[in-house]
C-alpha cells in the first residue's frame, strides 16, 4: 500500500468546513481514548470503541455531522494509541508508552463512505454535514484500487492523501557488494570511506526562522496592546509566514534522506546501519539541534522501506562500541568525542574514527543477518546474495570473514596515504562496497 497526495483547491468556506472536521475527528479520538480510563474494569478493545463513536454522535450534534466512517478512523486511531499501555505493561518490544490525549490534530480520514471521486479523478466531493462539499485535486498521479482517503491540513494548504492498494516490491538484479553506514552530525560515512556531508538545512534558515518568529511574537504583542485581543489577523498571517517557513526546512530534509538512502539500496544487497535510540539522545541539550538537523530518525526508515520495496537486506544492528572498537583486531580502544582518529596501540592500525565504526557495522550487520530487524532470513539473503547456499549458517559468518587490508594514516594527517580493503567471503567471493 502506498500513499498519494493532493493539494484541494476550494473556497474559504470549503477550509474552515474542513477545520471543522478535524476538530471533530479529534474530540471524537479523545472521547474514545478517555473511555478505556473510565472503564478499566471492562476489556474494551476496537469493536466497543466505534460503538462509542455512535453514542457521541447521539449526544453532540456537531460529532452527528461527521461521517460514521470518519468517526470509526478515529476510533480506530484512539484504539492503537491504548494499545501502546498494553504493550508496556505485556512486555511487548515496539513502541509503547501512556497514551496522551491529542491537542492540534491536522488530519481526518474517510474509509468507504462519505467521499466520491470523480472519473476524470481531478476532483472530490464530500457528502457529510460539515458542508465541505467539491475540492479540486492539482495532481498528476493515477488513482486506481483506492481505499481510503485523508484530508490533511498544513501551513501551505490542504491535501489529499489515497492509500492505494498495489504490491510494494520491485525485482532487481542482485550486485554482490555490501555496506556498513555510520551516521554523523556532519557525514554520513560508508565503511569504504565515501562520505555524504549533511546540507543542515536548519542551520542554513536559523536567521531567517528567527527573523520571522520575532515578527510574530511583534504582532501577538501589539495586537494586545492596541485592541486587548491576543491573536489579530497580521498576527496570523506571520504566524502562517513562520509556520511555511519551517515546512520547507523538513521538506528539504525529508528529500535528503530519501535521496541518500536511495543510492545504498540501488547499488547493494546488504545495507547495515546502527539502531540508535534518537529519542534519547535527543535530551543531550548540547546537540539536540545538531542531531535533528542530521536526519538520524528519518534516514533510517527510508532506508527499511526502500529495502523492503526493492528486496533488499536491511540490518539494524547495536551501536554500542562500534566506535571504540578497533576494526582490525577487536580491541577496544577508548575515546573521547573530540577525538576523530582511532589509533590502536595493539596492532598500530590507524583510521579515521567514523570509517572504523562503520566497517564495524557491516561486520555486525553480516554476522546478524536473518534475525529480528531484518527484512529477510539468512537463507534468503545468502540466496539473493551469492546464490543458493544451504550449508551456510549464521555462526559461520565470524570464522569465514576476514578482511586484507593495510593500516593507514588518514588523509587529514597526511597525504599520499594507502588504503586497501578487501572483504574475503566464504567460497572466495570478493565484495567491494560502494554507495555515494
Amino acid at each position: 500500500m502506498i500513499i498519494y497526495e493532493f493539494k484541494v483547491k476550494g473556497k474559504d468556506k470549503q477550509y474552515r468546513a474542513i477545520d471543522d472536521a478535524i476538530r471533530t475527528s479529534q474530540f471524537v479520538q479523545n472521547k474514545c481514548l478517555r473511555h478505556p480510563m473510565d472503564n478499566k474494569d471492562k476489556k474494551i478493545d476496537k469493536y466497543p470503541l466505534n460503538k462509542h463513536g455512535a453514542v457521541l454522535a447521539a449526544e453532540f450534534c456537531f460529532a452527528d455531522e461527521l461521517n460514521s466512517m470518519a468517526r470509526k478512523s478515529a476510533a480506530f486511531r484512539a484504539w492503537n494509541a491504548a494499545r501502546f499501555d498494553d504493550n508496556c505493561k505485556q512486555k511487548v518490544k515496539g513502541k509503547k508508552g501512556f497514551p496522551k490525549f491529542k491537542k492540534n490534530c491536522r488530519s481526518v480520514e474517510y474509509k468507504t463512505s462519505g467521499w466520491k471521486l470523480y472519473e476524470t479523478r481531478k476532483a472530490i466531493s464530500f457528502s457529510d454535514k460539515k458542508g465541505i462539499g467539491t475540492l479540486k485535486l492539482k495532481g498528476t498521479y493515477n488513482l486506481d484500487c483506492y481505499i481510503h482517503v485523508r484530508l490533511v491540513s498544513r501551513a501551505d494548504g490542504y491535501y489529499a492523501q489515497f492509500a492505494i492498494d498495489v504490491a510494494l516490491k520491485i525485482e532487481t538484479q542482485p550486485t554482490g557488494q555490501v555496506v556498513g553506514i555510520d551516521l554523523g552530525l556532519k557525514y554520513f560515512i560508508a565503511d569504504n570511506g565515501n562520505l555524504e556531508p549533511s546540507p543542515q538545512f536548519y542551520r542554513k534558515c536559523e536567521q531567517q526562522l528567527n527573523r520571522a518568529n520575532r515578527k510574530k511574537s511583534q504582532k501577538f504583542s501589539a495586537a494586545r496592546k492596541k485592541a486587548k485581543q491576543r491573536q489579530s489577523n497580521n498576527y496570523h498571517k506571520a504566524k502562517n509566514r513562520y509556520a511555511r517557513q519551517h515546512l520547507k526546512v523538513s521538506r528539504q530534509r525529508k528529500e535528503y534522506c530519501n535521496r541518500l538512502a536511495y543510492d545504498p539500496i540501488e547499488s547493494n544487497d546488504l545495507v547495515a546501519y546502527e539502531n540508535l535510540n534518537v529519542k534519547w539522545l535527543l535530551r543531550n541539550r548540547h546537540l539536540a539541534k545538531s542531531i535533528s538537523d542530521a536526519g538520524w530518525s528519518n534516514f533510517p526508515t527510508w532506508l527499511e522501506y526502500l529495502g523492503e520495496k526493492y528486496g533488499k537486506v536491511t540490518v539494524a544492528v547495536s551501536p554500542d562500541h562500534t566506535s571504540q572498537n578497533c576494526s582490525n583486531c577487536g580491541k577496544k580502544v577508548k575515546k573521547s568525542l573530540s577525538t576523530r582518529t582511532h589509533v590502536c596501540p595493539d596492532c598500530g592500525y590507524v583510521e579515521d574514527r567514523d570509517v572504523n565504526a562503520s566497517i564495524n557495522i557491516l561486520r555486525l550487520g553480516l554476522c546478524t543477518v536473518g534475525h529480528t530487524g531484518t527484512y529477510a532470513t539468512l537463507r534468503e539473503a545468502a540466496s539473493r546474495l551469492w546464490g543458493d547456499l544451504p550449508s551456510w549458517a549464521v555462526g559461520a559468518f565470524p570464522a569465514a570473514l576476514r578482511r586484507v587490508r593495510e593500516p593507514r594514516i588518514p588523509k587529514a594527517i597526511a597525504a599520499g596515504s594507502v588504503n586497501i580493503e578487501v572483504i574475503i567471503l566464504p567460497q572466495g567471493l570478493e565484495c567491494k562496497s560502494k554507495i555515494f
